[in-house]
């Protein structure tokens, strides 16, 4: 299926589709800015149809199912929805004060879920591998994706000591002056996606520098310019990004990371823990 705007493919189509997936196109096209959001439970009941029905809409329209047709949907709004827009969507997805609680939680499992099944456990080993090898692993993050840059390189220090965070694009000359093919950048974005963190990657890659994206989908921009890409599901109706899944990806990593250089992660927690006691790093209860 091609990139094609799926809005504009369910209105080229509507005039071939059957009475109940008549009313699926129709109640798409009315309500762009949240279906992408929606389960197929969700849209099913939205459109007064069957949850078959809506996998069957999406197969009849060239999708291998609704998730692809979900994830094109989300992909020809998400960069034009402004912060605003979202939040407007969130109070139409999250109509139920009390349930809205819980739908959040289950929204963030589904997440976590979806990134599970998705995962490329190839690529997995292959970014892990390019880490453990590097001479130097420069991490960009930038806007609400900082906060995923800040704690993968807290980690990344203990356990390969050679990690640093950039800043943004126009500041990084003084940081990455020296940067060749034994280094590694890694960059973290999600849609909407951070001007700033593409063009540090396309950077690095034009330098020589490997290249890694962490990135919610293979339509991801940062695709173009990462040597291995990491996805991890980031779908929220709201305002907010929701990196819940994204983290777990992370912390997965970490732990990989830690588990194959054990003896020497062991060896320097023991030396940071004197240190924290030290200097008295952490509360201690007075007995």
């Amino acid at each position: 299926m091609s990139q094609k705007n799926v809005f504009q493919h369910v209105a080229e189509n509507i005039t071939q589709l059957s009475k109940s997936h008549k009313k699926i196109a129709n109640y798409i096209l009315k309500n762009s800015n949240i279906v992408p959001f929606f389960k197929v439970a969700t849209l099913a009941k939205k459109a007064d149809v069957s949850e078959a029905t809506v996998v069957r809409f999406a197969t009849t329209l060239g999708y291998s199912g609704y998730p692809e047709m979900q994830q094109y949907m989300q992909n020809s709004i998400q960069e034009q929805l402004t912060a605003t827009d979202r939040l407007k969507m969130s109070s139409h997805v999250y109509d139920d004060k009390e349930q809205a609680i819980y739908d959040i939680f289950n929204d963030d499992i589904d997440n976590i879920k979806s990134t599970m099944e998705n995962l490329d456990i190839e690529s997995f080993h292959r970014v892990a591998t390019i880490l453990l090898n590097a001479n130097k692993v420069y991490i960009s993050a930038n806007r609400s994706a900082a906060s995923l840059g800040v704690f993968l390189q807290y980690y990344l220090n203990i356990i390969l000591e050679n990690s640093e965070i950039l800043g943004s694009f126009e500041s990084i000359s003084e940081q990455l002056y020296s940067l060749n093919q034994d280094d590694v950048v890694i960059g973290i974005s999600f849609a909407r996606y951070s001007s700033s963190t593409i063009n540090t990657i396309a950077f690095a890659k034009d330098m020589g520098a490997s290249t890694i994206a962490i990135t919610d989908n293979l339509l991801s921009p940062l695709l173009h310019h990462s040597d291995i890409t990491l996805t991890a599901s980031s779908d929220m109706p709201s305002f907010i990004d929701s990196f819940t899944a994204p983290l777990s990806l992370i912390n997965a990593l970490i732990v990989y990371l830690g588990k194959e250089r054990e003896k020497e992660v062991e060896n320097r927690l023991n030396k940071m823990e004197e240190m924290w006691s030290k200097f008295g790093t952490f509360y201690k209860k007075e007995i």
